[in-house]
């Protein structure tokens, strides 16, 4: 079982958070009071949606960590699921994303939309080039994380 799964049966238990599938139709989210809180894209790493105040509240402590992942600005974050102790410091983060999601309930309801994660599907692939013997003529259709230093 990989970290990422870990951190995902575990969010299960919270009564807070609901799953399902994520706006940007990719992986597998939770969300609480129609926020999305936490995207799993890929078996090591998910995204987090702290908002922008929380992130540049945080900012000197996220630095500090290697399985940390933020772009100046940006009100999501990823977090690298390598070992136990990324999951807990996922598990952590997901409960100060949802103390930032309940203090906005009281703004205006256009202040309160989640934006949408920085996810998108790279632009298609070329083609094998058909003269190499043995060479595979399908498209890869893989998912990478949107300004994740690739």
């Amino acid at each position: 079982m990989t970290a990422a799964h870990r951190a995902m049966a575990l969010l299960e238990s919270w009564p807070n958070l609901v799953s399902g599938p994520p706006k940007c139709t990719v992986g597998h989210a939770f969300a609480s009071a129609g926020h999305e809180i936490v995207h799993f894209h890929t078996a090591d790493s998910a995204d987090l949606h702290l908002t922008c105040a929380a992130v540049e509240r945080l900012l000197p402590q996220l630095s500090h960590s290697s399985a940390i992942r933020v772009r100046p600005g940006a009100s999501w974050i990823t977090v690298l699921l390598d070992c136990d102790a990324d999951v807990e410091l996922l598990l952590g983060l997901v409960s100060v994303a949802l103390k930032e999601h309940s203090d906005e309930q009281g703004e205006d309801p256009r202040l309160r939309l989640s934006p949408p994660c920085d996810w998108e599907r790279p632009a298609e692939l070329p083609p094998v080039p058909a003269s190499r013997p043995g060479a595979a003529r399908r498209m890869v259709d893989r998912l990478i994380p949107h300004g994740h230093g690739h």
